[in-house]
């Protein structure tokens, strides 16, 4: 035995979770001699080579002492500056690996976002007062830095002259001169406390009521709760008062939001309970914050933290209690690398944290509605308690909801707006009150069509339609990004035969709507309310201030116009194509299109004033509309449970939808017939598939899909370890799983 061999002998092995896309039915761990982590207990965080570089991974076990390593195994470079995840945190990412069968490495990836977090942090300078030598005189300036670190803790040079008003010259020369001397410290940034005396707000009866039942859950360890009150009934603030409660136990709170655009308005009513902002996490803070906040939950520091469905994994240490506002919110569910649904993995860490969790909503999802025991629920038991405020705050009333018949009313050739819409619009500019036209659609117009040849314009790496931005001056596909510059009418030429002038648009999007609206109300301000036009954070609230303030007379949005917002002047809502989330098999469209057109409509009449809604339409006898008009939601629950059940579809079954996708098509085809020659056969699982895609190529990448449907009680994830571990899948396709999918697309 070589000496190399002997020393590797001797050191002990630790098995490390790094961040590789392997799938699998276990967990996988590579072998490393642990070097500087020889005594680290599991979930310590460290640096380790894989390949030609470092990554960062989890130490998930340990080697015995008896093992003989190869030569070939690689050291672990170093560890993380910060304490091991809990046993919880572990938990809970095997737990989202488990269910939604991602890699546990991609899993563990979206913990250990903040790389940053794992270094020792950066220091400041301090100083302090030295050995003051008796033969020197000290002149003015260096007399009052020395009399005020006398009298004051050490600072920095910049703040030290700031208190003094002299220079960091000054404070620097006198430290090497031995008059000061200086410290090295870790620097330190502030997380403000919320202050849960600050402003309380005085509650109804009914929400105390509310209050008071959750209330006597919270010391509890977990509970799953149900929120569901009607728009404007004080949701928000029936859950800030059970947050007052855990910040005066000093511990951690998260709530998660569907949209992080949602935050600026909410951000200013928690402010103005608490006295502070929240902490917020989303994709485009900055580094340093990132880095502070990461380490800071780690560390245990009491904190209110709100974000989008990645604030889900951060490492919180003393959780007391989670919120999921907007619960039935498709925006939610990712389908990126890890497929998963931030509510349904939120309410498992709240189960596994042993706190209780907090869904709140206006108009449920279907799977918390049967949860909390309600509708005809399948036999299914309850799971969450479920509490309801059914009256506005403040003695509002809910806004009157009208069905606009448009086989009847029709706008007239390329116009978008009913004759009966553009008189609500008058009366309420009036008035002086503000209107929301609502249509879910981004850019000028949709579809853009030859009219010499009928070709479309198509996106070059996707099958779907470009979607015309006069706005940006681009036509953009909304799938994979691709732009192609929109030139003048007269020289708009078709890709396909050349002609130029023949362009034509066709639909309707916000900005085409902000066209009819400006030449019908040229004396009205208004604005279009849609992502791009609210880039950015700022660009976001400067909107919401204008509109909250009274400077815009008609708000032309999307769906982030239509959820979350509090218009106090908003009396009349207009929804331009009510159809529109009824297309296509989705079998959620129902209970979408109830949920967003509830919500819109829900914008208006929140004060004193009453609100009215008025939905264009085409099918004004559907379910969904006449519920609405009618507001018996509860009514549509139970029909759309009724139908769920029926049709053995979710939340009374399972649904699971395998995505094969590749550059090369006919090598696609060939995976995608193996797996059908290799599927299983159980008499109570379905397999329909493989078959195109609806969208059958995206970024370049042909796409096949299969889905498959069991019972709650069949393990379908085993099913689908089994059957996937059977075919050879080359490197080029890949297989995406998507437990419970929302997109059928």
């Amino acid at each position: 035995m070589t000496a190399d061999s002997q020393m590797h002998k001797q050191q002990k092995i630790i098995q490390v979770a790094v961040p590789l896309p392997v799938r699998g039915e276990r967990l996988l761990c590579y072998d490393y001699l642990a070097g500087p982590a020889a005594d680290s207990p599991i979930g310590t965080i460290i640096h380790v080579p894989l390949g030609s570089r470092l990554v960062w991974g989890l130490v998930m076990g340990h080697g015995s002492s008896d093992d003989v390593p190869s030569p070939r195994l690689k050291e672990v470079a170093a560890l993380a500056d910060s304490p091991p995840l809990t046993d919880a945190h572990l938990r809970f990412l095997k737990a989202v690996a488990n269910w939604t069968m991602a890699p546990f490495g991609m899993v563990m990836r979206m913990m250990l976002s903040t790389p940053s977090a794992f270094q020792p942090p950066a220091t400041d300078t301090i100083y302090h007062v030295g050995q003051r030598a008796d033969d020197k005189k000290l002149t003015p300036k260096r007399q009052r830095i020395w009399s005020f670190l006398e009298a004051n803790p050490p600072l920095p040079a910049k703040e030290l002259a700031q208190e003094t008003g002299t220079s960091p010259a000054i404070v620097k020369a006198m430290a090497k001169a031995g008059l000061l001397e200086s410290y090295e410290v870790p620097k330190q940034a502030i997380i403000a406390q919320p202050n849960p005396d600050h402003k309380p707000v005085t509650l109804t009866a009914a929400q105390q009521e509310v209050v008071d039942g959750i209330r006597g859950h919270l010391l509890s360890g977990y509970s799953a709760h149900l929120l569901d009150g009607v728009t404007g009934s004080g949701k928000t603030e029936v859950y800030f008062e059970l947050v007052a409660d855990q910040i005066k136990a000093g511990k951690q709170l998260m709530i998660l939001l569907p949209e992080i655009a949602l935050t600026a308005a909410w951000q200013s009513r928690f402010e103005a309970r608490f006295g502070v902002k929240p902490v917020i996490w989303h994709s485009s803070i900055s580094p340093a914050k990132r880095r502070h906040i990461w380490r800071a939950c780690l560390a245990g520091e009491p904190m209110v933290v709100v974000g989008a469905r990645s604030a889900l994994f951060l490492p919180f240490t003393s959780l007391g209690l989670i919120i999921i506002d907007e619960e039935h919110e498709a925006a939610f569910k990712q389908e990126d690398m890890v497929f998963y649904h931030a509510r349904d993995m939120a309410v498992q860490r709240a189960f596994i944290e042993e706190v209780p969790v907090i869904l709140a909503t206006a108009t449920p999802s279907l799977e918390s509605w049967v949860n909390a025991g309600q509708g005809t629920n399948g036999g299914q038991p309850k799971r969450y308690h479920h509490w309801q405020l059914s009256d506005r705050h403040g003695g509002a009333r809910l806004p009157q909801i009208e069905m606009v018949d448009l086989k009847r009313d029709k706008p007239a050739a390329g116009k978008w707006l009913s004759a009966y819409l553009v008189e609500a619009l008058q009366e309420t500019l009036a008035a002086g009150k503000q209107s929301l036209l609502y249509l879910n659609r981004r850019g000028y117009a949709p579809l853009s069509i030859c009219e010499s040849c009928g070709a479309k314009a198509t996106c070059q790496a996707c099958d779907s339609w470009l979607v015309t931005h006069r706005l940006s001056g681009a036509r953009q596909c909304h799938h994979c990004g691709f732009r192609t510059p929109l030139r003048p009418p007269a020289e708009d030429q078709c890709d396909e035969c050349g002609a130029t002038g023949q362009m034509r648009a066709y639909g309707p999007g916000v900005e085409r709507l902000a066209e009819e609206v400006g030449h019908l109300f040229p004396e009205a301000r208004y604005c279009v309310f849609s992502s791009d036009t609210m880039a950015r954070p700022e660009i976001a609230a400067e909107m919401l201030r204008a509109i909250t303030d009274g400077e815009v007379d008609i708000i032309i949005g999307t769906q982030m116009a239509a959820k979350g917002h509090h218009f106090p002047n908003l009396t009349l809502v207009g929804v331009i194509d009510a159809d529109l989330g009824l297309a296509g098999g989705d079998l959620r469209a129902a209970e979408r299109t109830y949920q967003i057109l509830s919500q819109a409509a829900g914008r208006a009449g929140r004060t004193s004033t009453d609100g009215r809604a008025l939905l264009q339409s085409y099918e004004p006898d559907n379910a969904v509309f006449k519920a609405l008009a009618s507001g018996d939601r509860d009514q549509f629950l139970a029909l759309e449970t009724e139908l769920r059940e029926q049709a053995e579809m979710p939340p009374f079954s399972r649904l699971a939808a395998l995505i094969l996708h590749g550059p090369d098509e006919s090598q696609l085809l060939q995976v995608a017939k193996a797996m059908a020659e290799a599927k299983p056969q159980f008499q109570q699982v379905d397999i329909w598939g493989p078959t195109p895609a609806p969208i059958a190529r995206i970024r370049g990448r042909h796409r096949i899909r299969f889905l498959i449907r069991s019972p709650k009680k069949v393990n379908l994830q085993h099913i689908l370890h089994e059957w996937t571990a059977e075919v050879r899948i080359p490197s080029q396709i890949h297989l995406q799983i998507d437990i419970d999918p929302y997109s059928f697309l």
